[in-house]
């Protein structure tokens, strides 16, 4: 079976799908790997290192012609679509929730979809596959590395002959992967770290890595399934952004992290929150998206100061401005979904299998995705 690995073309999308320490499984199962030249340039992977790995590098229309499957970080394009023959399978983070019409097109098209980002990571035979969760990890560590950087003061306690510098306090909204990373991370870096999340089961979790956990009067427990929030009602939102924009205004940095898979992110840190923040307070909002942030001002891939003197950093792909470690670990994940679906030597495909269910998105020239198919039936239905 011919594996072959694109080159990205989404904006500012540095990283690639294969690294070359990945190669090695996969030529030594018998698969022959094929990489498109300069797909490694964003994370400084010359093609000769992939070469050298046992892959062979060829131009894009050799690539889309002899591949097999076709593995990528972002959703292929329209134009990408067109270059995919019926039969062939893409892997990637398709995001089939947001963008149903895309997953319609690869259906149109006869390709089988796979999408990491709908696997189900509550399984624990699942986790080496959970690309969501490496990228969020990568993501959790750059916010903190930003914020320290656009901070004008310390993060750690600092005693000199000048003096002491008090350390900062760091707010971390959002108690998943990346705010776990961002706790440890601002931690490690000296910072006074308070924690907050919905779900009182992270409490202990924030705690264990030196965060203080808030915990707030107005809300109950909010978890929800898969390991997500529930969402709240009009009624817990409003009580609970009262309470949170006490701490928000003493705090020097505030990282927001709590996303919805497809869904616009809830709203954390208010007009009101951020207008009564010191100047020279910092915060990263790593919600920002199309649909929206966990912060109100922010503005999607853009930094802004505010006039009372906040920055608010809006990044929406943060694992990308670290492509090199965020490639690593995404060439990981996705070699061994990869590796799930691969029955002697050949792609299988076992619909009664709970990983398959929730990962393969098109199938047969049809959405066989049942999230994803609940979407777009009632555009099929409105133009019946």
């Amino acid at each position: 079976m011919k594996v072959a690995t694109v080159k990205e073309t989404a904006p500012n999308e540095r990283r690639v799908a294969l690294v070359p320490e990945a190669i090695g499984k996969l030529t030594a199962a018998g698969h022959e790997v094929l990489i498109q030249a300069g797909a490694g340039d964003g994370a400084s992977i010359p093609d000769a290192d992939f070469t050298e790995a046992g892959a062979r590098v060829v131009i894009e229309d050799a690539l889309y012609a002899e591949a097999d499957v076709v593995l990528r970080v972002q959703k292929p394009t329209p134009e990408e679509i067109g270059k995919l023959r019926s039969g062939q399978v893409v892997m990637g983070l398709l995001q089939p929730l947001i963008d149903p019409q895309n997953a319609q097109a690869l259906a149109s098209a006869g390709v089988t979809a796979i999408s990491l980002d709908t696997l189900p990571r509550t399984l624990s035979r699942a986790q080496t596959m959970d690309a969501l969760s490496s990228q969020a990890n990568v993501g959790g560590y750059k916010a903190v590395v930003m914020a320290a950087d656009a901070y004008g003061r310390y993060f750690p306690l600092l005693t000199t002959a000048a003096g002491t510098a008090k350390p900062a306090n760091v707010l971390i909204l959002g108690v998943g992967v990346a705010g776990l990373q961002a706790i440890a991370t601002a931690k490690r870096l000296g910072a006074l770290v308070k924690a907050y999340d919905v779900r009182s089961e992270t409490k202990e979790q924030a705690e264990s890595l030196g965060a203080q956990f808030l915990k707030l009067e107005s809300v109950a427990d909010a978890t929800g399934e898969g390991g997500y929030a529930r969402e709240l009602t009009d009624e817990e939102k409003a009580a609970q952004q009262a309470e949170l924009n006490k701490h928000i205004s003493s705090m020097d940095v505030v990282i927001t992290t709590a996303q919805v898979p497809g869904r616009r992110p809830p709203l954390l840190v208010t007009a009101d929150a951020v207008n009564n923040m010191k100047a020279g307070s910092v915060i990263v909002d790593m919600a920002a998206s199309a649909l929206g942030g966990n912060v109100e001002l922010s503005q999607p891939d853009d930094t802004i100061v505010t006039d009372n003197g906040v920055t608010i950093i809006a990044p929406t792909n943060l694992p990308a401005t670290m492509p090199g470690g965020a490639s690593g670990f995404y060439a990981r994940n996705i070699s061994a979904l990869l590796a799930h679906f691969i029955e002697e030597g050949e792609m299988s495909f076992d619909f009664e299998d709970e990983i398959t269910v929730g990962t393969v998105i098109t199938h047969d020239g049809k959405v066989v995705h049942e999230a994803t198919a609940a979407l777009l039936a009632p555009a099929e239905g409105g133009a019946a």
